[in-house]
């Protein structure tokens, strides 16, 4: 048995069953090896972004690690920022880097780099294979840091004549350390917070996103009076009709600075202090208030579950949680709904998702700017999870809802896309074609980088600077700054680029075509894309 033999069946052993792949000459070993073991299904993606977004959204719904395998430093290298999302989730994930055989690196081929280096900002554990009798035990030990709490990206580098040499053993599969539990004291202590009699707000992030966590952190809410909020940007959020309704920190620092006024003690539940997303003239990194004392409850590793209910059983034992009413929007044309002719608004396209979002379906969001209304218009859908951008690098959409769709096949998953951000992974509905997989693609089209055009005001880079951020800043933007924030000229034809990758299309610019494509696309099987066009963003 050769080292990439022996790497493959200690991964089916450990329970990874998927590899997504953009291989090269160094991982051919491997990619034979496939041929022998059936229990790992290769998933071609056509650019190395997709093929870690899509191991990111993969675990994030399955709770164990996919694996991707990469070509050498320039194939990781084209993969790290999809390794960065991953890796601010909190997703499990094992990241395979073939690399040139050992006798060959000293002659620094075009292709050698330091692929070590490149890994380990977006990693929580890298090795590099030496021998192929080591391979079986390092791929064990990957799997089990990856899946160690809250879980990781575990990088393992492959040359090529440790896959291509005899002499590998597939190795037993590693114990998987649970999530630590909270000390009591430490429960206890936030219970005395609760009860100070000071406004208090618990901030919940990671693990407390699933029902177990809401329904716990409801039920304390409601005993004590303490506000919810949760993290900006969730790996993974249960929400919908039946579940408690929970609102998150807002993304720009103004709003959120707002939303967490008044709390005197804040309490964190799996998420971390928030911060500004970036320095603006004149403004605070921590959105904290001055006078507002942080306890942590539990970190992203420890059992938040857990942890929650145990200090909902000591503040507010005779509490309920506090259920999510079903209630949709009306539908285009229908009572008390917009007109089937009114142009499309990234408003009304969030009511016709809401009133037509399908029971367990996986929503993809990176709508950006669009997304504004999308929290309201579907918080009383039937329940759903929802995934978003963790680690703030664009391109994150499309290929998480490919791995989401391949972790939960019987789950319908949609996407929802900003222009700017798909054509970063555009590539990922090939993917989705070639796979068959049931994902439902929507595209809002501003023809911008409309979160951008914000953020020139708001940065105060194209007005008087130190009248502060938002204080007028932005006003005297010519025409060379705003060519860059723009998409027009040509304008991006979204139906013609599915069409070419062999998925089906079409393009609504009404609340009524919106609401007829997308209710067609969800009831057929299949990767479908709408192009949703909105106003033009100047």
């Amino acid at each position: 048995m050769n080292g990439a033999e022996a790497l493959i069946r200690t991964l089916t052993g450990c329970g990874v069953d998927t590899c997504f792949s953009n291989p090269g000459t160094s991982e051919m070993h491997f990619v034979a090896a496939l041929d022998h073991e059936p229990g790992l299904r290769g998933v071609l993606c056509l650019f190395e972004g997709v093929a870690t977004g899509a191991a990111d959204g993969y675990g994030r719904m399955a709770g164990r690690p996919a694996a991707t395998l990469l070509h050498l430093g320039p194939g990781l290298a084209n993969g790290l920022a999809n390794l960065h999302n991953a890796h601010r989730a909190g997703t499990p994930l094992l990241s395979i880097v073939g690399d040139h055989a050992t006798h060959h690196k000293r002659f620094d081929a075009p292709l050698e780099s330091d692929i070590d280096s490149l890994a380990r900002p977006v990693s929580s554990w890298v090795r590099r294979s030496a021998r192929s009798a080591d391979v079986g035990a390092d791929a064990a030990d990957a799997v089990a840091a990856a899946r160690r709490p809250p879980g990781g990206v575990a990088t393992l580098i492959l040359p090529a004549d440790v896959s291509w040499s005899a002499g590998g053993q597939p190795v037993a599969p590693p114990v998987i350390r649970p999530p630590a539990p909270v000390a009591e004291e430490v429960v206890r202590s936030a219970a005395k917070v609760l009860r100070s009699g000071e406004p208090c707000l618990l901030l919940l992030g990671g693990s407390a996103l699933g029902r177990a966590g809401l329904d716990a952190a409801s039920r304390i809410a409601a005993g004590t009076g303490a506000r919810l909020l949760g993290e900006t940007f969730p790996a993974r959020l249960a929400r919908g009709a039946g579940l408690p309704a929970l609102d998150r920190l807002a993304y720009l620092a103004e709003f959120a600075t707002a939303q967490l006024a008044g709390a005197r003690q804040v309490i964190l539940a799996g998420a971390r202090a928030p911060v500004s997303f970036f320095a603006y003239p004149g403004q605070a990194s921590s959105l904290l208030p001055g006078d507002c004392e942080v306890h942590q409850l539990a970190g992203p590793g420890d059992d938040v579950p857990a942890a929650l209910a145990a200090l909902a059983a000591l503040t507010a034992p005779e509490a309920r949680p506090v259920p999510q009413p079903a209630r949709r929007p009306a539908l285009p044309g229908s009572a008390g709904g917009v007109a089937a002719a009114e142009a499309l608004t990234a408003e009304n396209a969030a009511a016709v998702i809401g009133a037509l979002l399908p029971e367990a379906a996986i929503v993809s969001d990176e709508a950006n700017t669009s997304g504004l209304w999308l929290p309201a218009a579907t918080a009383g859908a039937p329940p759903h999870d929802w995934l978003t951008l963790t680690g703030g690098a664009i391109g994150q959409g499309l290929p998480v809802a490919t791995g989401a769709a391949i972790a939960c096949p019987d789950r319908p998953v949609l996407a929802l896309e900003a222009d700017g951000s798909a054509m970063y992974t555009i590539s990922a509905l090939w993917t989705h074609a070639r796979e068959g997989l049931d994902v439902t693609t929507v595209i809002f089209s501003n023809r911008a980088y409309a979160i951008l055009n914000l953020e020139l005001q708001r940065a105060g880079a194209a007005g008087d600077a130190s009248a502060g951020a938002g204080a007028g800043a932005g006003a005297g933007a010519g025409s060379a700054a705003r060519s860059l924030l723009d998409l027009s000229r040509p304008d991006l034809d979204f139906t013609a680029l599915a069409a070419g990758m062999g998925v089906p299309a079409s393009r609504a610019t009404t609340t009524g075509e919106f609401a007829e494509q997308l209710r067609r696309a969800l009831a057929e099987p299949g990767p479908h894309l709408i192009e949703a066009v909105l106003p033009a963003v100047a």
